[in-house]
């Protein structure tokens, strides 16, 4: 399916002409009968054979409804534009065609109406005139007349060659369905319609309802699409989506219906203007960037929010919005003058995260960066330029992500932007060295904070680009040997002199302290792995423990802690500690009796040992 929308000036023939092709009453309201002209969407479709079934929004061209035009052109890829011939280009004509460029819609028929009041030459003519220079300027064009039926034929034709070249809709796209009417059915509560531009709805499908300055979890019921009951919709189609447990009071015109997770609220963008046929003339009405007021309102799919308008560069500026909305990188949306009843601009959007805009010459230099942007992201720059973002976020942003690289924690980070981390995080590891060199490294937090990353898991990513530091035992430090302070090294010296005849004597507190080994300087020392912490109070130098075994394999299959203590050469004091260590690292098997017995190499026993 596609969908289709009507556009031009009012009571130019749209209804009669959405009449005329499905046999359908497109104006569903009893006022709207009543005065003669739509004030409302309707909705009507047909099928047109080979090319398949078409959908039509019917939308509005009083003045007073062009907020309503907006909402039924807002989603849809092509559009009926309709000119009567005995009346040819007229006021809304001209402010529909704004809306349509301004939205990006590119492809389309010109539709001279009533051909049997008046030759359609001059209307057809005249409508090219203000459709040169427009996305819209080569379109195929149709007389026809709804009451004698001349042209309907090749109007069908026409419309199955447009519908048989507009672009498939991507069937795994993030679902983003605005709704432009909300209902209540009895037995099946709330209803919504709108045109469904990309992705699939299923019935049982959990999303967001967005909308309102909030969200909710909201549940699809069931699904109707061309007026029948389906399991599953794809774009780009009109659908009806009954939502389970959503009070209708909950649900307006404006909100929409996203797949979860997937869509950024969004309050703030950057933005790049497209100008009308009129905005030449905006120069002179004393207003922002181009003539634009400073507040203006925002429509995009069927939604209208009041926005704030700063300018930037020549053809950029940021809004601030009154109210979130799900927005991407690259959407096209209108900004109009709801004061003058005009539209003023198209807009792309650039950004839906922008920077703070705090220093002076900030919105300069950011009109600049804008002036590389454009509707396709560029995921590498969009990376660069925000140094740390999550995976999700850059997606929901609308940036593709599938070349981006490894993601820790579900972050990625920009090489230039790690590399600039690293050297902040290795100027900060030295200078905590040279202030506290019995210390040396940084706990990870500590270090997570001085590399400015947002996720301590990030830090092996940046370290991959600072040689020389090393995250382990929960610190980053610089990875290099012979690193210690003097003093410690004179000190170390020392306690190798006292443990070269007797490895095992390990001093005691007040020969430590003479060696200038307090806890701090002993902390250190075990860290460097240069000595052997057995318990408080008794150090020994590193290897001790694999010397102990070595010496303890002359004694007996089974020895006293007595026994060990002379073999060791040593104290009471060092050997229990000492045992005790030997057992908790798998060395020695003591048994029920107190003995102790080694363990041969592998880990296994040997014969006749304790279990």
């Amino acid at each position: 399916m596609q969908v289709i929308a009507t556009a031009g000036h009012v009571d130019h023939g749209k209804s009669t002409l959405v009449r005329a092709l499905t046999g359908m009453e497109p104006d569903r309201f009893a006022e709207e009968k009543r005065r003669g002209m739509t004030i409302d969407l309707g909705f009507a479709w047909t099928d047109l054979g080979a090319a398949g079934a078409v959908a039509f929004v019917d939308v509005p061209g009083h003045e007073r409804f062009v907020t309503t035009m907006l909402a039924g052109v807002g989603p849809v890829p092509a559009v009926l534009l309709v000119v009567a011939a005995d009346e040819g280009w007229m006021p809304q004509s001209a402010e529909h065609l704004d809306a349509l460029v301004a939205l990006g819609v590119r492809d389309g028929l010109l539709v001279i109406t009533r051909s049997d009041l008046m030759e359609p030459d001059l209307a057809l003519d005249d409508a090219r005139t203000h459709l040169a220079g427009t996305p819209l300027a080569g379109i195929p064009d149709v007389a026809v007349s709804a009451r004698t039926g001349a042209g309907t034929d090749a109007l069908r034709a026409a419309l199955g060659s447009l519908v048989a070249r507009l672009p498939a809709a991507d069937d795994a796209a993030d679902v983003r369905l605005w709704v432009d009417r909300a209902f209540t059915v009895r037995g099946a509560g709330t209803v919504v319609t709108g045109t469904l531009p990309g992705g699939r709805l299923r019935v049982g499908d959990e999303l967001e309802l967005a909308g309102g300055g909030g969200a909710r979890r909201v549940t699809v019921r069931g699904l109707q699409s061309l007026g029948a009951p389906v399991d599953e919709a794809r774009g780009v189609s009109r659908v009806a989506v009954n939502l389970r447990g959503v009070p209708r009071e909950a649900v307006t015109r404006g909100g929409a219906l996203l797949t979860g997770g997937a869509w950024l609220p969004v309050t703030t963008v950057d933005v790049r203007l497209h100008p009308t046929h009129d905005t030449a003339d905006d120069r002179s009405d004393g207003g922002s960037d181009g003539g634009l007021p400073r507040e203006l309102v925002l429509h995009i799919g069927s939604a209208a929010v009041a926005a704030r308008v700063r300018p930037l560069g020549a053809d950029t500026v940021r809004l601030r919005l009154r109210h979130p909305l799900p927005l991407r990188v690259g959407d096209r949306a209108v900004l109009r003058d709801p004061g003058r009843r005009r539209v003023r601009a198209g807009i792309t959007v650039l950004d839906v995260r922008p920077p703070e805009l705090r220093r002076r010459g900030a919105a300069a230099a950011r009109a600049a960066e804008l002036a590389t942007m454009d509707a396709e992201p560029d995921p590498a720059a969009e990376l660069r330029r925000r140094g740390v973002v999550r995976r999700a976020e850059l997606a929901a942003m609308g940036v593709p992500v599938a070349g981006l690289g490894p993601a820790p924690g579900g972050w990625l980070v920009d090489p230039e932007h790690a590399a600039a981390a690293a050297r902040a995080l290795a100027e900060a590891v030295d200078a905590h060295d040279r202030a506290d060199p019995l210390d040396p490294g940084l706990p990870t937090e500590a270090a997570r904070r001085a590399a400015g990353l947002p996720d301590a898991r990030l830090l092996d990513a940046v370290l991959a680009a600072a040689p020389g530091l090393a995250h382990r035992d929960g610190r980053v430090a610089r990875a290099r040997t012979g690193a210690l302070a003097p003093a410690l090294v004179t000190a170390l010296d020392r306690l190798r002199a006292d443990l070269a005849d007797a490895p095992f004597a390990a001093p005691d507190a007040g020969r430590l302290v003479e060696l200038g080994l307090g806890p701090r300087e002993l902390a250190a020392l075990v860290r460097a792995g240069e000595v052997l912490r057995v318990a408080d109070g008794v150090v020994l130098l590193a290897g001790a423990d694999d010397r102990a075994v070595e010496a303890l394999a002359d004694l007996p299959g089974e020895f006293t802690a007595s026994q060990a203590r002379q073999a060791l050469g040593t104290s009471r004091r060092v050997v229990v500690p000492l045992l005790e260590l030997l057992a908790r690292t798998g060395r020695t098997v003591r048994g029920d009796d107190g003995a102790h017995r080694l363990r041969a190499p592998g880990g296994i026993a040997p014969p006749g040992a304790l279990p």
